[in-house]
């Protein structure tokens, strides 16, 4: 049997951290699906169709990689796709509890998927999308936490 696993998220914009996370997962499924949320309540700097072109591109390399969106609930994005796992970073401890929550509550609503953590490698502990905006936004470089045109992308989004 095959596993999949889905890595939601609003990756506005996908970091190295996002992209790190997903490469060490396409390890260890068989498929992975990034699945990009709508998010509309979030207010995004992207639409999620930039969102959905910016992760395909960054993510091209990896072969059992797919990207798609979707709106709703997370859990029937799950079943639509016939996913068994539920991937979730946790950067910090105060990530825990939020994540702790939402695994409980996804468990609650379908017993035949599990939730799993994995931590990013050290070197992006520290990183969000919204750190990387901030920065941005000041003027700050982010070259080095961005695909080079999720960046030019950034850059220009904010001049704009």
């Amino acid at each position: 049997m095959s596993t999949k696993a889905i890595y939601p998220g609003t990756f506005d914009p996908i970091t190295r951290g996002h992209m790190d996370l997903a490469e060490r997962a396409s390890q260890l499924f068989d498929e992975v699906v990034v699945a990009i949320a709508a998010s509309p309540t979030k207010r995004p700097l992207f639409s999620l169709d930039e969102r959905l072109d910016m992760a395909a591109l960054s993510l091209k390399n990896i072969g059992n990689i797919s990207v798609i969106g979707f709106d709703g609930l997370l859990i029937d994005s799950v079943r639509e796709q016939n996913a068994q796992v539920v991937l979730r970073g946790l950067r910090a401890v105060s990530d825990f509890e939020y994540e702790f929550q939402l695994a409980a509550m996804n468990r609650r609503l379908d017993p035949e998927i599990e939730t799993m953590f994995l931590t990013p490698s050290e070197h992006f502990t520290f990183l969000s999308a919204s750190m990387v905006k901030e920065i941005a936004t000041h003027g700050g470089d982010v070259s080095q936490f961005l695909h080079p045109q999720v960046n030019d992308r950034l850059i220009q989004r904010l001049r704009g």
